[in-house]
């Protein structure tokens, strides 16, 4: 006799508040109410009689349970959505380059490759790890991927995905010398991923501007301080798209419940004359397919808001 599923709606909740780690921001995303995703994942676990989260003074983490169903469920949720683009992507062949953020290639592209290849594969596609926003105008470039503003002359563009920010660092880091408030970030060191605007960005809205000048070190791209954050040499800001496997792994925690809108977003840049480009159109579907099921809240959760009430996102940085 087959076994029963559980629902898919509590499995949705669970999904996106072990994500997280945040009711508030599961229910942001699934765009119900805090009790509906916390009803929702207590039903869960009394269907499968067994504790997802551990809950301790309003906060959240996973149970050695809920830790073991995380990366499984998120991936049924992906075989899902993949299954079902099957039925509306037309097929393309050829090749395709991708020139693309590290961090972003690294931590979130290439561990989805497969997905993408399963889909389609008649297209072979070349990746570059690249920094250089000279690449925009590559005449061997195809597709653009950048977090900045738009400005692209001569270029066609989409805005992808606007992320939010927020402090992590290992499981080990925070064993060793852990982090119960914000004054506990003083005892550790910051890495920088630009020229400290992002992190000032944050400490403000923490109300702790003078941790600025403490201990830090300085990255050229958000790739080389998130390699350090999961080596364990302090705490970077992380966003919430490169990041998402990261956490749903255990290689990076989050370890304070603070996050701030981005200065700037995700776009995809491509040459105006491959608009209709079915080889262009099916990888930007994949590339907004694979995000639908891991969207940010629309709004950043600001525990403390800047005194003038405003908005972090105003200047240029380089995560990269």
């Amino acid at each position: 006799m087959a076994k029963r599923l559980p629902p898919l709606n509590p499995l949705r909740a669970f999904e996106a508040a072990a994500r997280h780690l945040s009711m508030s921001r599961a229910a942001a995303e699934l765009n119900v109410t805090h009790g509906a995703v916390s009803h929702q994942v207590r039903a869960l676990e009394k269907t499968l009689k067994t504790a997802l989260f551990i809950r301790d003074a309003g906060a959240i983490r996973l149970s050695p349970q809920g830790a073991a169903l995380l990366p499984r469920v998120t991936q049924a949720f992906a075989s899902i959505t993949d299954a079902v683009s099957l039925l509306t992507q037309p097929s393309a062949e050829g090749d395709l380059a991708i020139s693309c953020l590290p961090s972003l290639m690294t931590f979130w592209l290439i561990p989805r490759l497969s997905r993408f290849s399963q889909r389609h594969p008649g297209v072979r596609l070349k990746l570059i790890a690249s920094n250089d926003k000279k690449r925009v105008n590559a005449p061997d470039i195809d597709v653009w991927i950048t977090y900045g503003i738009e400005a692209w002359p001569n270029r066609d563009w989409k805005l992808w995905f606007e992320p939010s920010l927020f402090p992590v660092c290992s499981p080990a880091l925070i064993n060793t010398q852990p982090i119960r408030s914000m004054a506990d970030l003083s005892k550790h060191t910051l890495l920088h991923a630009d020229d400290g605007r992002e992190w000032n960005t944050w400490l403000g809205a923490a109300g702790l501007p003078e941790l600025a000048t403490g201990s830090q070190h300085v990255m050229s791209d958000a790739h080389l301080a998130t390699l350090a954050a999961i080596h364990g040499h302090g705490l970077s800001l992380c966003d919430s798209l490169t990041g998402v496997d990261l956490l749903a792994e255990g290689r990076l925690v989050v370890p304070l419940d603070l996050n701030i809108v981005a200065p700037e977003a995700f776009y995809i840049v491509y040459r105006r004359e491959l608009n209709r480009s079915p080889l262009v159109r099916t990888f930007i579907d994949w590339l907004f397919s694979e995000t639908q099921l891991r969207r940010p809240p629309a709004e950043p959760i600001l525990r403390n808001t800047p005194a003038d009430g405003k908005s972090p996102r105003k200047k240029r940085s380089k995560r990269l």
